[in-house]
């Protein structure tokens, strides 16, 4: 039975999309016969099994996630742990270039003689404030060395093989690996049923968004187009599904601009919720302003026929086929995005031919079944 070691900064039930790509592929990998090992930051909620997986966590600090950065740091006694787990592991997987849980993993990877492989899943994130130079430090030096080191790199998006070649990956050992979503988790159903379920309004015009609130999805941008479009449209009701470190500050905004029977914050919703949430929904926005790979909340609403604005950011206008399965605009443009809405509004066909066109494109191109597949070929390659 291999061995394999899944490196990952945070695991669930820690929110996040790395941490959902890791939980994925790690249970799906122990059902089809390997031993899955996960190593992971402590955060006082794991257990040491998780779905088929064991669970090895370790010590952080992290202080950098107030400002929306999940970048946890190691305790000198994390060390131990990667050595007692790597060792005894046929293949090492880590997710993320610049971690220090990668790094790490990378070196003691090396030690062992075990063959290491990354998955970089974002692409560069403008926080436009001084983080940038933060990140641009870490990914020429953490980054570009786990990069340098891997013997297989994969990138979940075309935009994200551009970003880790300008930093050194080998084009060679570097392929595209495109996520996956649960088709038969997330698939059309009645709007009406959904709604009563969750208590949401039955005469309403409901958008959602599923995002951590940071300053990277965009949520600053989506409020400022419900600014627009409730003028015109008050029956318009905008849900906000996540939990953040920056919930206040949206929360502030909201006030001042009047929106607080248009704008709903819902919080943190469990993933069994999730697909009821898809449902109720009329529209579904990713407004993301930077950093993006592959943002799986796409291909969820996708999967639920959902008629889908997205930003164009990363690896998003390579899955949206612009009017066909979703519609693009352009990144930190209220107006844009408030246009896109409206005119949809005024063309429920045109939505339905789209949300109809998002679900045939994630049941040909993007579940996770196909997903393992490519990512055993990887494993056979050093078994």
């Amino acid at each position: 039975m291999p061995k394999i070691c899944l490196v990952t900064h945070f695991f669930p039930p820690h929110i996040g999309g790395i941490e959902k790509v890791a939980e994925e592929q790690g249970r799906r990998l122990a059902r089809s016969g390997y031993q899955v090992f996960v190593l992971t930051s402590k955060t006082g909620k794991q257990t040491t099994s998780h779905k088929g997986v064991k669970v090895f966590s370790y010590s952080v600090l992290n202080f950098a996630e107030r400002f929306g950065v999940p970048y946890p740091v190691l305790s000198f006694e994390a060390y131990k742990s990667f050595v007692e787990v790597i060792r005894k592991c046929d293949i090492v997987h880590a997710h993320g270039h610049g971690y220090m849980s990668s790094y790490i993993a990378c070196k003691v990877a090396e030690k062992f003689e075990k063959p290491f492989i990354l998955t970089q899943h974002n692409t560069f994130i403008d926080y436009r404030s001084w983080l940038n130079v933060v990140e641009h430090v870490n990914d020429w030096t953490v980054g570009r060395l786990v990069l340098r080191d891997s013997d297989r790199v994969i990138v979940v998006s075309r935009k994200t093989m551009d970003y880790v070649l300008r930093l050194g990956a080998d084009a060679s050992k570097t392929s595209v690996m495109y996520n996956g979503v649960d088709t038969n988790l997330f698939y059309p159903m009645n709007k009406e049923e959904c709604r009563a379920k969750l208590g949401l309004p039955k005469n309403r015009i409901l958008v959602l968004t599923v995002r951590r609130l940071v300053y990277k999805n965009g949520l600053d941008t989506l409020i400022e187009s419900a600014s627009l479009l409730t003028r015109g449209h008050p029956r318009l009701v905008f849900i906000v599904v996540g939990k953040g470190p920056n919930r206040n500050l949206i929360e502030k905004r909201v006030r001042e601009l009047s929106l607080e029977e248009n704008v709903k914050l819902a919080g943190f919703v469990p993933e069994r919720l999730l697909p009821y949430y898809y449902n109720a929904a009329d529209y579904f926005v990713v407004p993301s302003s930077s950093g993006e790979g592959l943002p799986l909340v796409l291909l969820e609403a996708m999967a639920c026929g959902l008629p889908v604005i997205a930003t164009i950011v990363g690896g998003i206008p390579e899955i949206i086929e612009n009017m066909a399965n979703g519609v693009l605009v352009p990144p930190r443009n209220p107006e844009a995005m408030a246009e896109t809405i409206s005119t949809l509004l005024s063309n429920k066909e045109l939505g339905a031919t789209i949300g109809n066109g998002a679900r045939k494109t994630v049941e040909k191109k993007f579940t996770w079944k196909e997903n393992l597949r490519r990512l055993q070929e990887v494993y056979d390659d050093f078994l």
